[in-house]
């Protein structure tokens, strides 16, 4: 049987990833790592991905390889530099970072993509992964992780909708939700907005079974 770790650096991230497998890949036996601390710490230190969060990403890699996993995807999407390091240590199996494949999907399309995240080292980090001149513009949920937290989906939904409305106002043409833990907004931002939304979890699991030959 396939077996696959899910690493996570959000328990939010949980849930969708899960989910989509269950549907999408039954067949695969998941593996969930998370760790609910490497957002928070990242967001306090200001040190940036700095050598001792590099060294993190490498344990729980080197943990999840131990245990019999065929390939890795990282549910986190602030720490792209972290996991292509890990990735290039491991030439021999699938490493993959969240956004790949709907950051393929996104540059497919040729239109003015609108990224949203609700975790602002998100837009840091992940906006050097689309290719230079890109038409891309970036926009933070401000305040819908905390009501993540709190239980308010619903105000989460709405604030990551406010977001979208925002980058179609700036010419945007289609939706990325950047999280992993932003999927449960999709069918709002579509049904507010009627653009085309892309978010990760469908993408991420189709790659896998693509290089996993399932």
């Amino acid at each position: 049987m396939t077996r696959v770790a899910l690493i996570h650096a959000l328990a939010h991230s949980v849930a969708p990833i899960n989910a989509e497998m269950a549907r999408a890949w039954p067949a695969c036996e998941r593996m969930n790592l998370i760790d609910d601390s490497l957002s928070s710490d990242l967001a306090r230190s200001g040190r940036g991905l700095d050598a001792a969060m590099h060294q993190r990403f490498e344990a729980l890699a080197a943990y999840a390889e131990g245990t019999g996993a065929q390939a890795v995807l990282f549910t986190c999407s602030a720490f792209g530099p972290c996991i292509d390091v890990v990735a290039a240590r491991r030439p021999h199996m699938p490493v993959l970072k969240p956004n790949e494949a709907m950051v393929a999907e996104a540059v497919a399309t040729g239109k003015r993509v609108g990224l949203i995240a609700s975790f602002a080292p998100t837009l840091v980090s992940m906006p050097a992964e689309f290719p230079p001149g890109m038409a891309l513009r970036t926009r933070l949920a401000e305040g819908a992780l905390e009501a993540l937290n709190q239980g308010d989906t619903a105000g989460h939904d709405a604030l990551v909708v406010d977001a979208a409305r925002w980058l179609q106002q700036q010419g945007c043409e289609v939706i990325a939700l950047a999280q992993f833990s932003m999927a449960r907004a999709e069918a709002a931002v579509r049904q507010a907005l009627d653009l085309p939304v892309l978010s990760t979890p469908a993408s991420a699991v189709r790659v896998l079974r693509q290089r996993l030959g399932a």
